[in-house]
């Protein structure tokens, strides 16, 4: 397959107020690694252990000593939905986030990028410039790495890949879950009424979750049905503590890979969480519409990149630097 020229889809939506099925499940796994006894701990453990796949770069950073100080890390989020992960075809990124978590502040920071921003991927002249999505599908996590931090110039402490068809496994752990739409429509073979309470198993959620073309809202229509969903697993389920069945916890390492390890995720659970009293999102925005080498991309300004950077950086307590050269402006 002819992986350069995938995802001619339609026109981009923006990205905005995020908080969607990647932070939940990550949030989740911040809190199941220190709240339980021994059996859901070392359950928590072996999955994360599962999970772990180191992205083959060498760090900007010292996590080790960023964490064991409590200084300000940023993770990159990202989420595919086109199989189980560890598939030979990867995909592309559907969704790609930038989530600085600071204790000492007690802030958060999700800064959305469009799957459509132009950029010149590291490494692959050949293929640029092309949709920021495509970094993942060129050269897996590592080249997405590289492109955000080149886009930004930011670094990049740490990495989270969540499988969207996970889904399913998350919904049908808790027997289903009853949500009312936001809005009326029809999607693969299943029907949703805007305001009608519906009982969803997880093939069903999926549909909800995915449909994107025909909301007014684009992805960000997406990512608040996404939350939707993900708030009912939670509130069916009595507690998040709870959604920690073996079941569950084999469905989380099957669908996620991160270069986080189980020391790492019990460190942020004990001296990070704070940072989640305030949660603040932001998207970087670019004019969409504009074709390029055949494709339709998202030309993001200098002066938005710069505003995005001082953001980021800011967040991590770093000092004043001028944003990245790979993207298109």
């Amino acid at each position: 397959m002819d992986e350069s020229r995938l995802d001619r889809d339609q026109k981009p939506q923006r990205s905005h107020r995020t908080r969607n099925i990647i932070l939940t499940i990550i949030l989740v796994l911040l809190v199941g690694g220190v709240a339980f006894g021994s059996y859901k701990y070392f359950a928590v453990k072996n999955a994360v252990n599962k999970a772990y796949n180191s992205a083959g770069l060498q760090k900007e950073r010292d996590t080790g000593a960023l964490l064991k100080n409590k200084k300000p890390i940023s993770i990159l989020l990202m989420g595919t939905d086109t199989g189980e992960l560890g598939r030979t075809y990867k995909g592309r990124t559907d969704t790609m986030m930038v989530v600085t978590i600071n204790p000492n502040t007690h802030k958060t920071l999700i800064t959305s990028i469009p799957r459509d921003t132009a950029v010149n991927i590291p490494g692959y002249p050949d293929q640029s410039p092309a949709k920021i999505n495509a970094a993942y599908a060129y050269g897996s996590a590592k080249t997405a790495i590289q492109t955000v931090q080149k886009m930004l110039n930011i670094p990049i402490d740490y990495y989270a890949m969540i499988n969207m068809r996970g889904l399913v496994q998350v919904v049908d752990q808790v027997g289903g879950v009853t949500i009312s739409p936001e809005l009326t429509f029809d999607y693969e073979g299943y029907h949703f009424t805007k305001g009608q309470p519906t009982k969803m198993d997880g093939k069903k959620a999926l549909a909800y979750s995915r449909m994107r073309y025909d909301d007014p809202r684009g992805d960000f229509g997406r990512e608040q049905r996404q939350r939707q969903l993900l708030e009912g697993v939670v509130t069916k389920s009595g507690s998040v503590t709870s959604l920690l069945n073996q079941g569950f916890i084999d469905s989380i390492a099957k669908n996620t890979q991160t270069d986080l390890q189980f020391s790492d995720l019990s460190a942020i659970a004990t001296g990070y969480l704070s940072a989640r009293k305030n949660i603040e999102n932001t998207y970087l925005s670019g004019q969409s519409g504009e074709m390029i080498d055949g494709q339709d991309m998202e030309v993001t300004p200098q002066s938005e990149l710069q505003k995005k950077t001082d953001q980021i950086r800011s967040s991590l307590d770093l000092p004043h630097a001028t944003t990245g050269d790979i993207a298109l402006n």
